[in-house]
């Protein structure tokens, strides 16, 4: 599992912080447990009211995350992309992992990179952060947005 390795810090302390989360809303079920996983992350972090917007697809993701970031400390990024018997699974992984980079990079504001890319639904549901699901992707990304955040924030110290 992806999840071998991850972090183990303690809590994060993001209150304070303005946070919106973007949502794909392909595969419902696996995008209903991304976003409750990083809404209750992100609770938990200090941050109860996050905006929420949800946008067709992955391959949306970049546009609407970049007309937030300027207002936002940061930006959970949420889709899925489950493979199929085409092409297409390249392009729109390919499209949405460049586009909020660069996102980030062109607003300076964290992208919580919660894009899962599937080889199947059962990998997928596996990451959801459902019941049952072994890990919680959606959880994961809020946190690494809040964190990094946290981090420009101290390298801009106030004054």
């Amino acid at each position: 599992m992806s999840a071998e390795g991850a972090p183990t810090d303690s809590a994060v302390d993001g209150r304070g912080l303005a946070v919106a989360v973007v949502a794909a809303s392909w595969h419902q079920q696996v995008m209903d447990g991304l976003v409750a996983g990083a809404l209750r992350r992100l609770a938990q972090a200090g941050v109860p009211e996050p905006t929420v917007i949800r946008v067709p697809g992955s391959f949306e993701l970049p546009v609407v995350v970049g007309a937030v970031a300027p207002a936002h400390d940061a930006v959970v990024a949420l889709g899925v992309v489950i493979r199929g018997g085409t092409p297409h699974f390249d392009y729109v992984c390919s499209a949405a992992t460049t586009g909020l980079a660069a996102v980030a990079r062109e607003h300076g504001v964290p992208v919580g990179f919660g894009l899962l890319t599937c080889d199947d639904e059962e990998q997928a549901l596996t990451r959801a952060g459902l019941a049952g699901s072994v890990e919680d992707k959606g959880a994961e990304a809020a946190e690494a947005a809040v964190r990094t955040a946290l981090v420009l924030r101290s390298l801009d110290p106030p004054g």
